[in-house]
């Protein structure tokens, strides 16, 4: 049962930045549109990807068995900050989807998913993950335990104990 719902560790960072322009479409589609039903979409995604990594989601089925095997070797990256990232994902489409449909705030809904547009478009563009970065911060900061993410946390495990690390 535990692997039914456990999430991945590695993660291929090109299925990761796939998935992420997947939600910058439909984050798109509904600023433009207006839908706004299409958050619960969205939220729906987020919460299956943090629940069971791609298992579970449409996109994430897309982006890890048919897009991202057709973009060459995969590069390996921890699991947890991506499933942190995903939890930011649906904690502002849950946000947005209250706001919006539950109160009719749609201007903060907008907002939240405005947000979320700009984030998943920087990943799935030039590869920065906002939620890694911060992850990595929570850990350096002591908030996320180091345990939580050892290969995050061990560069020798990463690099090798012979590799030179180099700071510009």
């Amino acid at each position: 049962m535990a692997s039914l719902w456990g999430f991945p560790n590695p993660v291929n960072e090109k299925a990761a930045r796939v998935v992420a322009g997947g939600v910058v479409v439909l984050a798109a589609l509904t600023l433009i549109t207006g839908w706004h039903w299409l958050i619960v979409l969205l939220a729906i995604g987020f919460a299956a990807r943090v629940a069971a990594g791609p298992r579970f989601s449409l996109l994430g089925r897309l982006a890890t068995q048919v897009i991202a095997p057709r973009l060459g070797l995969p590069k390996f990256v921890p699991g947890p900050p991506k499933r942190f990232a995903q939890a930011i994902g649906l904690v502002l489409t849950t946000a947005a989807a209250v706001l919006s449909l539950g109160f009719g705030l749609t201007l903060a809904g907008t907002v939240l998913i405005a947000i979320l547009l700009i984030f998943a478009a920087l990943e799935s563009v030039v590869g920065f993950c906002a939620g890694c970065w911060l992850f990595a911060l929570l850990m350096r900061t002591g908030i996320i335990p180091a345990d939580t993410c050892e290969s995050c946390n061990d560069i020798w495990r990463r690099y090798g104990t012979g590799a030179v690390i180099t700071q510009r």
